[in-house]
């Protein structure tokens, strides 16, 4: 046995071995094991106050740290007494884990019926990727305090500041390995684990399901999105994109936002110090001058939503390798300059979404994939050299903090169609998936209800599919071929009609076509079409069979052709009797095929 002074030892052996194991890992939290940084120093610098009721706790610790939900609860509430005649704080919806969504509203005389555009600033849907929200506490803050007080005369202000407030408050030093600051950071998905940036179009989540009835009830003008992006390392700090004109099914929009908006925000971000870049990914991330990746947003996505509903959709993706205090200033620049844009050319912007709500393609790309034919572009990007790594025994790469400058850097963007489909004139959804329905609703896309005899429906069968081998977004994805088949008149009760000639015509489209990528289809929620529920035992089919070839010659010459031309076919038994099964009055006449009807031009 240990005398009580071995076991002392002991255990203080054990308590330091634990510190040391603790501070190892502290180690790894830093930015020690990240690429060098290029010092910056900018004018936005100077938009930071040292003093006053409403210093942010940004500002209090330097631009390093972040508050969490309550702080940031109590600093909104802050806001409004401080200025409640501008300001207002709406709860739009509450959280798996009992948590507030809050937005805040901002508008000159306290009403959003002032004919001044409105811009919706969203923040912390990736809830570690919360620069959004501190930026625009300080542009709120200037507000208050009389320092800005041209914001609100020439537009209308919607803000929340965490939009996944259940992921906000999983909170860690170690949530994002690749990101500098805040020190502590909210995790990427939800309390479900779910990934609110995947949602707009199956919208399984609260926090989505509340942003789609602010922009129903409040149709912003604008919607700005802010994340912070992962990826290579470059010079630039502010990455944002929308919607490409070649891509967007709304390219009046698109065309402002390239023509009009970005100049302006460019400029503005250049003058004070941050260097403002595109939004783009990179093929190869082993071997940079393979190229870049020119994404383009499917309607899952904020910007791939809002451009199928007409709705100016800015993306920013503030870059992760720089410091959190320059990335947050930089928001505050880039929004400062977002409000500038909107209230120069709203004119334009308006006409544009004006014109695309009434437009209605003959023909809907629904599937992209890379153009293997590169643009060539100059680009900011940071030396690195590669080096045979003994941990994965594959060259990798280590960024240097150098500058380079990229002249004719290849750039693959989303140009190849891999799948079109013809805009149909409506589509018919039976009673049963009133689930579908109320999306739809939500969505704010107009649906009916009809009864009676109609013609020129057109049934879609699968013919042949492929499920996800794993889930996605707690999802079965299915991928599928289709065949489309006339059908004569068909009496339909209590049924549902989807008109596309409708100013969400295009996103209707989107959820129920199956073969668009983010379709109701493709996400699962009609899975169980591939079911088989009733079936044959071969003592009554075979004679059954035998009759029907005996009375039916279409039926008996197609068997017969089968056996002479497939000997898969012909030398599998299964095969031969589930083929004579299909040809029966008995089969399940809903196996593999599609509920919805579809109505063509």
């Amino acid at each position: 046995m240990f005398s009580p002074l071995l076991k002392t030892a002991s255990f203080l052996i054990s308590i330091c071995a634990l510190i040391t194991s603790l501070s190892a890992v502290s180690a790894i939290s830093t930015d020690v094991h990240l690429p060098p940084l290029i010092k910056w120093q900018g004018q936005s610098e100077k938009l930071m106050t040292s003093h006053g009721d409403l210093i942010t706790d940004f500002e209090k610790s330097l631009g390093k740290k972040s508050p969490n939900y309550r702080k940031t609860m109590a600093y909104l509430n802050k806001l409004v007494l401080s200025n409640d005649k501008q300001f207002s704080i709406k709860t739009i919806g509450v959280s798996a884990q009992n948590r507030d969504i809050k937005m805040l509203i901002a508008s000159e005389n306290g009403t959003l019926k002032n004919n001044k555009p409105t811009i919706l600033l969203q923040a912390g849907i990736h809830s570690g990727e919360i620069d959004g929200k501190d930026a625009i506490f300080m542009l709120l803050r200037d507000i208050s305090e009389g320092t800005r007080d041209d914001i609100l005369k020439r537009v209308n202000i919607l803000f929340i500041p965490i939009l996944n407030v259940d992921g906000h408050e999983r909170s860690s030093q170690f949530n994002r390995i690749n990101q500098r600051g805040p020190i502590e950071m909210g995790f990427r998905t939800n309390a479900k684990n779910l990934n609110l940036n995947r949602d707009y179009t199956k919208l399984d989540t609260l926090g989505i399901k509340a942003i789609v009835s602010v922009v129903n009830r409040y149709n912003p003008d604008l919607y700005i999105d802010i994340h912070v992006t992962d990826g290579a390392d470059y010079q630039y700090d502010i990455t944002y994109g929308y919607m490409p004109v070649f891509a967007s099914e709304s390219p009046s929009i698109a065309k402002v936002l390239d023509e009009k908006f970005k100049p302006l925000l460019d400029n503005k971000l250049t003058k004070l110090g941050h260097i403002p870049g595109p939004l783009v990914f990179v093929m190869n991330k082993r071997d940079f001058k393979q190229g870049l990746a020119g994404w383009v947003a499917t309607p899952r996505y904020s910007n791939g939503w809002g451009d199928l509903r007409n709705l100016p959709t800015i993306l920013v993706e503030n870059h992760s390798l720089k410091p959190y205090k320059q990335r947050v200033l930089g928001t505050y620049i880039f929004i400062d300059g977002v409000i500038d844009a909107l209230s120069k050319y709203e004119t334009e912007l308006t006409s544009a979404v004006k014109h695309e709500q009434i437009q209605l393609p003959e023909n809907l790309v629904v599937k992209r994939g890379y153009s293997k034919q590169a643009d060539l572009i100059s680009f900011k990007g940071i030396k690195y050299e590669t080096f045979q790594s003994k941990l994965s025994n594959h060259k990798e790469v280590r960024y240097i903090g150098e500058k380079i400058q990229y002249e004719n850097l290849p750039i693959f963007w989303q140009k190849e169609i891999k799948a079109k489909v013809k805009v149909p004139k409506a589509y018919y959804i039976p009673s049963q998936y009133s689930d579908i329905v109320a999306k739809l609703k939500l969505q704010g896309i107009e649906v009916t209800k009809v009864n009676g005899k109609f013609n020129n429906l057109n049934q879609i069968s699968v013919t042949d599919f492929e499920f996800d081998k794993i889930p996605f977004e707690g999802r079965m994805r299915v991928t599928a071929s289709f065949d489309y088949t006339h059908l004569p008149q068909i009496d339909l009760e209590n049924w549902y009609k989807v008109e596309t000639k409708q100013i969400l015509g295009k996103l209707a489209v989107h959820l129920l076509q199956p073969e668009a990528t983010d379709s109701f289809f493709q996400w699962g929620d009609f899975n169980t079409i591939f079911q088989r529920t009733e079936y044959v035992e071969n003592y009554a089919l075979v004679p059954f069979a035998n009759k029907m070839l005996d009375n039916n010659p279409v039926i008996a010459k197609e068997f017969k052709q089968k056996l002479a031309i497939d000997n898969d076919f012909k030398n599998n038994d299964k095969a031969r009797l589930n083929w004579l099964y299909q040809q029966t009055p008995f089969y399940d006449k809903g196996y593999l095929k599609y509920p919805i009807l579809i109505e063509n031009k």
